[in-house]
């Protein structure tokens, strides 16, 4: 493909980097979650004592945020750790499925203090994410372990199908069955759960970026707590400093309106356009790396970032 744009509107090859496609990526370690599971995640060391758990978006692993980790990692700004959410990654327990719908904030929660346990010169922990995984940030953040994070970084983060930011199927990326998602809401707002294993949602990645490790199809448990539970009640228990950066060429969202969306309810957030750049490209994209970069180094030197103890 000469411009890299596929018919889902995604353009795949921006994550192709020459600084970041010459470096091998750091093998994939492993934690246990509560319910005896072994995840996997990889580290980018740092000696700064901030770490940056970040999540991965829809259909995919942590690798291709390895550009981004790196270069993060590099300068000093924070240990960047990229764990590969349950029901994705080169060997799941179940590829596109959880046990049931708050599972990845179990997981997510287990996983920081693993790496609390592991790297006892961390003193602050930011949690973040690109796209379903900034989506999955932002459900943190309004539940039950908001309270674990020091401060949030949502990069072009899913809000939820019914927010302004998000453009129809994300750009042709998504195809949700939304007669199946609309009959098992209703069913669980019953109580009745037995379904959620039901798929609902697929992803149209392009045959030639397929290598068999990708996650094509949710399941609805998945799908759901993938995504806000409410963006902006979730958006509301931010309290922390939180930093929401967006490309200007976004295939997926509307980059232009996260501003208007989330500042009402995260007043004090920075909300952050890069110029030209698309969905994927804000993972390599420099000025966006830079942006970032000085930002957690601002909010590091600030006691307005709360640590490990005072959690």
């Amino acid at each position: 493909m000469s411009t890299g744009t596929n018919a889902n509107g995604l353009d795949f090859e921006a994550l192709v980097s020459e600084h970041g496609a010459a470096d091998p990526l750091p093998a994939l370690q492993s934690f246990e979650a509560r319910d005896g599971t072994t995840l996997s995640y990889r580290h980018y060391p740092s000696e700064s004592d901030t770490a940056l758990v970040l999540v991965h978006g829809s259909g995919t692993d942590s690798r291709y945020l390895a550009t981004f980790a790196r270069e993060l990692a590099a300068s000093g700004a924070a240990a960047v750790y990229t764990p590969d959410i349950r029901g994705h990654g080169p060997s799941p327990v179940r590829r596109g499925d959880i046990d049931y719908i708050h599972q990845l904030e179990d997981d997510l929660a287990d996983f920081i203090y693993h790496v609390k346990t592991e790297n006892s010169a961390i003193t602050r922990l930011v949690v973040g994410g690109h796209s379903s995984g900034g989506g999955l940030a932002i459900r943190f953040a309004g539940g039950e372990y908001g309270h674990l994070a020091a401060a949030y970084l949502m990069m072009a983060p899913y809000l939820g199908h019914d927010a302004p930011t998000v453009r129809n199927n994300s750009g042709g990326w998504a195809e949700p069955s939304v007669a199946k998602i609309i009959s098992l809401s209703l069913l669980n707002r019953l109580g009745v759960k037995g379904l959620n294993g039901v798929t609902v949602l697929q992803f149209n990645l392009p045959p030639e970026y397929r290598d068999g490790s990708e996650t094509l199809a949710y399941s609805y448990r998945l799908m759901t707590g993938f995504n806000p539970s409410n963006y902006p009640d979730d958006l509301r228990s931010i309290n922390v400093p939180s930093l929401f950066l967006t490309g200007a060429e976004d295939e997926a969202f509307f980059a232009d309106r996260f501003e208007s969306t989330v500042r009402p309810h995260v007043p004090d957030a920075d909300v952050v356009t890069v110029p030209g750049t698309s969905h994927l490209g804000l993972l390599v994209n420099e000025e966006g790396i830079e942006i970032v970069r000085q930002w957690l180094q601002a909010r590091s030197r600030t006691s307005s970032m709360c640590t490990f103890e005072n959690s």
